[in-house]
């Protein structure tokens, strides 16, 4: 006897006339993928694709930044499109790969390998490359209110113009009793850490410095609920929320309606957190104002005052977009400090150094001192470029059909300026996969380039407005740190050393994997004037 039920002839019937449409709507999307359109002038040099998939299958999907380097040295090389002519004229881009394109399910990615080039299109030509792709991604994990993947428009002009009001430079400059109160605090707390709480320190400051200034809320350490749940949409967020990810909902719309356990769960979970973190820190200052307990903040101002130009949910959303990013890119570029600190004790030495030749033994250094000291701030930077937090960026959409040194760049284009590429490019950085703070010191010691000009804040437009915020609070952890503490390899039981292996997270953004290192005190004055300064406050 069959286990199998028997179709009836209506069961059938629907089961082909299903089967039938599904067969067409594949057809349809395989159409639309493989339908190219025509373009006037070439598009830039890049891998051939494959039929419906595009260049999808050949990329590290875990570390697409290689990929796109990669692409750039293999492909830059002069391809038979009828330009031989303009080989004397362009040799730079064409022979190098400054800029390559590579097609993802319909989608056409534009990546950026050279500073320069990313200079000229994103900065100059800014009108063109001020808007942002559409992320479903993004918008299915409930990140539509991040600024950072706002279109270009009036909404993201609000926004901006709020950050511009509490993080503009020289207001930035006015936080500094803030900055010394919290890297004083963490000084201490790295002094008892275990290997395990490293991140957790470092994310610890870099939370309670944005989140004193957005809520006016002092955060209760590592264990604070505003900052775990913040980790967990972080650590959701960063893998689901990448162009070549975004690409695939693009292709196939159809996914967005699946139910979101589809998923297994982790974007539902996501938009809850969300929710929770964009209304209970805004609904705790309202709390504090209505029992007039509130500390001054970026959102008490808010509430405190009529505005015609935002409503709150607005300032929500700025508040959690500060607070998130914030953390998120200050705490791992401390970590990478600390790592680089570990694995190249002389550049630690020659920048305590420095600060020993500019303070007195017992003073804690502050940022009236930050100008006789060039050499921590080419560590800061040298930070950034060694292993770039967000290597690819986030990526920027083309509003208009561009031309440069002629290649074609089609409106709706995704453009992304590969970070990775441009750390490692021999012709500005040589040896660039040494950590050598040097390289952005000149011959006298002067620093080459301000700190804020960093390609690691971005380009154009959509530069980050938080950079000299994330600067000075950088650089008041950092000096902080090296004034008292002697970072250096941790031992086993055996009293044996450590070694530490440079390994990075994947995602949108990257952190150090977790390291062991040891803290000493390597200044017992400045120690105890850093702990009578905290039990003053």
């Amino acid at each position: 006897m069959s286990w199998a039920r028997p179709y009836s002839l209506a069961m059938l019937s629907t089961h082909i006339l299903a089967s039938g449409i599904s067969c067409i709507v594949a057809l349809v999307v395989i159409s639309r993928l493989t339908r190219r359109r025509v373009y006037p002038l070439p598009l830039p040099p890049g891998p051939p694709p494959l039929p419906f998939f595009g260049n999808a299958l050949q990329l590290d999907t875990k570390r697409p930044w290689l990929t796109y380097t990669a692409w750039g040295k293999t492909y830059g090389w002069w391809q038979t499109n009828g330009l031989f002519a303009k080989l004397s004229d362009s040799i730079s881009s064409l022979i190098i790969g400054k800029i390559i394109h590579s097609y993802i399910f319909g989608i056409d990615l534009i990546i950026i390998n050279s500073e320069t080039i990313a200079r000229e299109l994103l900065d100059r030509r800014s009108g063109t490359y001020s808007t942002r792709p559409v992320m479903r991604t993004n918008e299915l994990a409930g990140g539509s209110f991040n600024t950072a993947f706002l279109p270009y428009g009036e909404t993201l002009r609000q926004h901006r113009k709020i950050f511009y009001q509490v993080l503009r430079a020289e207001v930035s400059v006015s936080y500094r009793e803030l900055y010394s109160r919290h890297a004083n605090e963490l000084v201490i707390n790295l002094l008892g850490a275990t290997s395990g709480l490293l991140q957790h320190h470092t994310e610890a400051y870099a939370a309670s410095l944005i989140m004193a200034v957005t809520y006016g809320y002092n955060a209760h350490g590592h264990e604070d609920p505003f900052l775990s749940r913040a980790r967990e949409v972080f650590d959701i967020g960063n893998y689901v929320i990448s162009p070549e990810k975004a690409a695939m909902f693009t292709a196939f719309p159809f996914l967005e309606k699946l139910p979101l356990w589809c998923f297994g769960g982790a974007l539902g979970r996501c938009r809850e957190l969300v929710q929770q973190l964009l209304n209970e820190p805004f609904n705790e200052v309202k709390a504090q104002m209505a029992n007039g307990i509130a500390s001054y903040s970026l959102v008490a101002d808010f509430l405190s005052q009529a505005h015609d130009d935002a409503d709150e949910d607005t300032m929500k959303a700025v508040a959690l977009t500060g607070y998130m990013v914030g953390m998120d890119t200050s705490a791992a570029a401390l970590q990478i400090f600390l790592l680089t600190m570990v694995l190249y004790p002389d550049v630690q030495a020659r920048a305590r150094a420095e600060i020993d030749q500019a303070l007195k033994h017992d003073k804690m250094p502050c940022p009236d001192d930050r100008a006789s000291m060039p050499y921590l701030d080419a560590i800061l930077r040298e930070v950034l470029r060694w292993y770039p937090i967000a290597p690819l960026g986030i990526p920027h959409a083309t509003s208009n059909d561009d031309v440069y040194d002629g290649y074609f760049i089609p409106k709706g284009a995704m453009v992304m300026v590969n970070q990775w590429a441009l750390s490692r490019d021999e012709d500005v950085f040589p040896d660039a996969s040494r950590f050598d703070p040097s390289r952005h010191l000149t011959v006298d010691g002067k620093l080459k380039d301000p700190f804020v000009n960093h390609f690691a804040f971005g380009h154009g437009r959509r530069i980050c407005p938080g950079r000299w915020f994330a600067e000075n609070s950088l650089w008041t952890a950092a000096v902080a740190i090296l004034a008292v503490l002697r970072i250096d390899h941790a031992k086993d039981s055996n009293g044996n050393k450590i070694e530490v292996k440079p390994e990075f997270t994947t995602g949108l953004t990257i952190h150090p994997e977790p390291f062991q290192c040891s803290f000493e005190i390597v200044n017992g004055a400045r120690e105890r004037h850093l702990r009578a300064m905290m039990n003053s406050n």
